[in-house]
């Protein structure tokens, strides 16, 4: 197990980006085509986080183009070269499943002032 737990911390992140559930973030994807890599940026409201250490992910759901679009990525991925928070979220639930169901203004989180 010590060798696991090793292995585990060279590969974690030093620097985290603070966010939590019900943020809406941009999200710095390195993607790679062939030889060629680009960054794309998914944007999104963050419904889930799980996990803990390495294996630790959230999950950011949009609307694009009238289709809920779901990406779960992992926080300590090498292929993550940012998370920006755009706005804060004022939930008072852990997981934000029930967004998958709600159209329009009743899918929108509350921003958190102040």
């Amino acid at each position: 197990m010590d060798a696991l737990k090793t292995i585990a911390e060279d590969s974690v992140k030093k620097e985290l980006p603070s966010f939590g559930i019900g943020d809406t973030v941009k999200v710095d994807v390195n993607i790679r085509e062939g030889d060629r890599e680009r960054i794309q940026v998914f944007e999104g409201t963050v419904i889930a986080r799980k996990g803990s250490g390495v294996s630790e992910t959230f999950t950011v759901r949009r609307v694009s183009y009238g289709v809920g679009v779901e990406r779960v990525f992992p926080i300590h991925s090498p292929n993550i070269k940012g998370v920006t928070v755009v706005r804060k979220g004022k939930v008072r639930r852990a997981k934000l499943y029930f967004l998958r169901g709600r159209v329009g203004k009743a899918a929108k989180v509350k921003e958190l002032i102040g």
